[in-house]
């Protein structure tokens, strides 16, 4: 299979090179500089145990030609910008006949849990990745995995459930770049875990590690209390622990720690958007949907679109603004 990855970030990135290392045939997708700097100097993954480039192509869109009918489409971008890079490529033609949405497999490698609905709307075939992959991406043409001994572990299953042939292969790819890639019928119950332990890149963004134990446990509850009244199914995080090991610790690369997760990259580089709306935003939707009051999770969605509007720096949110919020 040809991969094309829409979206070589952090997570596109390290997923794009580590499977061309394997000999597998990647696409990278990126914009702006980061696309510049692929294309005059390839993709640099840094990771604990040495530097790499792959001179990948790199393109901004899919172009006029037509995708060969055994693409498979990784969708790593943010969810705030999901809706565009779908409406980009469901239309794409594919050699022999018909679209992208209608014969291409679609990975969704995302955090949140809104973009497989999104996805399935436009796309026949669509497949869930619960990302558990610590990577960063500040500078055009690099991206810093510290994922060790394996760089991620990538569950996959179909949406809206159930496995089949392809999520087998492509976990059978992911494997061999070095992933650990389950496959799961119960994917979603995997993403809604994983969606709880995301509900605090909001708060990291805001504050850095100086986080108040009580406003984390706070945030974590509401959206426990959420998934409960809307009989949402979720790991746990003994079985996310358990699941893990030591399959995927996190190691220092070039003598520095990983920097901050995802939404806290958005703010560093100044984007102007987080993906805050999909994350703490999807307990406020559920919340209002079963009557679950969820105001800690309310304020971290309006206080990060405060920092990315008014570009306040990753870290330096005041705590007693955002307690002022939620109160």
């Amino acid at each position: 299979m040809r991969y094309v990855i829409i979206g070589a970030g952090a997570v596109g990135g390290t997923i794009g090179v580590r499977l061309a290392q394997a000999d597998r045939d990647v696409t990278l997708v990126a914009r702006g500089a980061h696309l510049d700097a692929i294309r005059e100097r390839g993709l640099t993954l840094r990771q604990p145990d040495g530097d790499v480039t792959a001179r990948l192509a790199a393109v901004d869109g899919p172009g006029d030609r037509p995708l060969p009918a055994d693409t498979v489409l990784v969708l790593t971008v943010k969810s705030q910008d999901t809706e565009a890079a779908l409406a980009a490529w469901v239309d794409a033609p594919v050699v022999g006949g018909g679209t992208a949405g209608e014969r291409l497999p679609l990975v969704t490698a995302q955090n949140g849990v809104a973009n497989e609905r999104a996805a399935l709307r436009l796309f026949a075939d669509v497949h869930p990745v619960c990302v558990w992959l610590p990577a960063t991406h500040l500078e055009p043409g690099v991206v810093v995995a510290n994922g060790y001994p394996h760089p991620g572990m990538l569950h996959i299953g179909r949406y809206p459930g159930g496995a089949d042939d392809t999520d087998r292969a492509i976990a059978a790819d992911l494997t061999a770049a070095g992933f650990v890639a389950p496959v799961r019928a119960d994917v979603l119950r995997w993403k809604y875990g994983k969606l709880l332990s995301n509900l605090g890149n909001g708060l990291q963004a805001l504050l850095g590690e100086d986080i108040p134990d009580g406003l984390a446990e706070r945030v974590r509850a509401e959206g426990v209390a959420a998934l409960a009244a809307a009989g949402i199914p979720y790991t746990s995080p003994e079985e996310e622990r358990a699941e893990r090991g030591d399959l995927v610790q996190q190691r220092p690369v070039g003598g520095a720690d990983r920097s901050g997760g995802s939404t806290w990259q958005s703010l560093a580089r100044g984007t102007g958007a987080t993906e805050v709306d999909h994350l703490n935003g999807e307990v406020a939707l559920l919340g209002r949907l079963h009557g679950v009051p969820t105001p800690a999770n309310v304020a971290v969605q309006r206080a990060v679109r405060q920092a990315a509007r008014k570009r306040i720096a990753a870290g330096t949110f005041p705590l007693a603004e955002l307690e002022k919020m939620i109160a």
